[in-house]
């Protein structure tokens, strides 16, 4: 048997990213950048931005950016706590 595929369906794929990147997009805004705080929680920061593209941990402090080298956010933190931010490209 033969399992046939609903016409285009090869262009869902590039159709569904690109709509989460929008998505993703929106949230790097300055306007959501204003609302993060120094202290604030991992979590905190990810129901304001949403996940962060790449986070790395070295001598206890975690690095995380949200966007890219062009336009985004990083945000440092200590025990879980927000201690340093900076952003780039944002309108």
């Amino acid at each position: 048997m033969s399992t046939r595929r609903p016409p285009f369906a090869w262009i869902r794929l590039p159709l569904v990213s690109v709509a989460l990147l929008i998505g993703c997009s929106q949230k790097l805004s300055l306007e959501n950048y204003d609302k993060l705080k120094i202290g604030q929680s991992y979590d905190e920061v990810k129901q304001i931005i949403g996940e962060p593209v790449q986070c790395d941990e070295l001598l206890g402090v975690r690095s995380c950016r949200w966007g890219d080298d062009s336009r985004g956010i990083l945000a440092a933190f200590l025990a879980g706590k927000v201690v340093m931010l900076s952003a780039n490209g944002l309108r």
